[in-house]
């Protein structure tokens, strides 16, 4: 159990170009005072000293950069009671890091007198057991500016340093030719569903539309595939706050990441939602995660209500085929 008034440090690493600095300036914008790149035997004793939030940037510039040490250094600092410490890594993909560095022509730390793609290959394996060790992975591909200080406020804004934090369960759509969610833990294909794009009236529509998804439920096995999915999701995500893990990303693909992809996802945190409201019924004075849905598609598109949607509540009223797929589950 931890204490009241636990101080937050949050450790900022990644690719160089993967947006570490925009990502420390939007943690000085909620409260963080934030130090960029100091030497790593130092960062024990800079927490030690002052008392506010602190977000630390580490990268490969770093003086004695290495990444098992960075690990030690985080396993130190977790020890202390007193500590809230998480782990930020940012990431881009090799042709939007190589733009970036052709826009700004700088010189990559890891190859100062050779290729960029050099210098992206080498820090990537460096860099791996960080990213496999961080706790939130920020992919900043297609993410522009103002979303990513939005997902950044969202965890690590007001309300964040609450003594019973919460797990962030991200729930995304996406279509498959675009690539796969890179933070994802669990992916689900939708593909096999019928489909609304071939449909003249519903194809210029999305998933958030009533109409889409009646069509998509009406395909034969949507009951049996969202029972399951749902009862997977019931599994997972308890074992998930058990362990401690602070994020959780769910995603569903489709073709286009317009209809069907959209659909389940929104029916996904209608089921979240309101099981948090039954728990809370139940007596529990807060919902052991915070759901979060994004309609990466969408969000792409331009719908800026479709990117980082706070779910508290379900967004609508459970439909026939909800009630159905329960009933299935009941059986079962």
């Amino acid at each position: 159990m931890t204490g009241p008034g636990r101080k937050s440090i949050v450790l900022v690493t990644g690719l160089s170009g993967g947006g570490k600095a925009s990502i420390l300036n939007a943690m000085e914008d909620v409260g963080y005072e934030t130090v960029d790149n100091p030497p790593l035997p130092m960062l024990e004793e800079m927490v030690a000293a002052g008392d506010r939030r602190l977000a630390i940037g580490v990268d490969a510039r770093t003086r004695g950069f290495d990444a098992t040490a960075v690990l030690d250094v985080i396993e130190r600092l977790r020890r202390n009671p007193g500590l809230r410490v998480q782990l930020v890594f940012a990431w881009a993909d090799d042709g939007t890091l190589l733009r970036r560095y052709t826009e700004s022509r700088r010189r990559h730390p890891l190859a100062p007198q050779g290729r960029v793609a050099d210098g992206i290959v080498a820090e990537r394996a460096l860099t791996e057991l960080l990213r496999t060790a961080a706790d939130l992975v920020v992919d900043t591909t297609d993410l522009p500016i103002a979303h990513l200080r939005r997902l950044i406020e969202r965890h690590f804004g007001a309300g964040s340093d609450d003594d019973q934090v919460r797990m962030i369960v991200s729930l995304m759509s996406f279509a498959y030719p675009k690539g796969l969610p890179r933070e994802a833990d669990l992916v689900f294909d939708a593909r096999f569903l019928r489909n609304p794009h071939y449909d003249p009236i519903l194809r210029p529509r999305t998933g958030l539309d009533p109409e889409v998804g009646a069509y998509v439920e009406q395909d034969p096995d949507f009951v049996k595939f969202f029972s399951q999915l749902r009862e997977l999701v019931d599994l997972l995500l308890p074992r998930f706050v058990q362990e401690g893990k602070k994020y959780a990303t769910i995603t569903i693909g489709c073709t286009g990441g317009q209809h069907r992809s959209v659909h389940l996802i929104e029916k996904l945190a209608n089921h979240l939602t309101t099981r948090t409201a039954a728990n809370l019924s139940d007596g529990a004075t807060q919902t052991p995660w915070r759901v979060y849905v994004t309609h990466r598609e969408l969000a792409r598109d331009g719908a800026q209500d479709a990117f980082l949607m706070d779910r508290p509540v379900a967004r609508r009223e459970d439909s026939d085929i909800d009630k159905a797929a329960r009933a299935l589950s009941v059986q079962a």
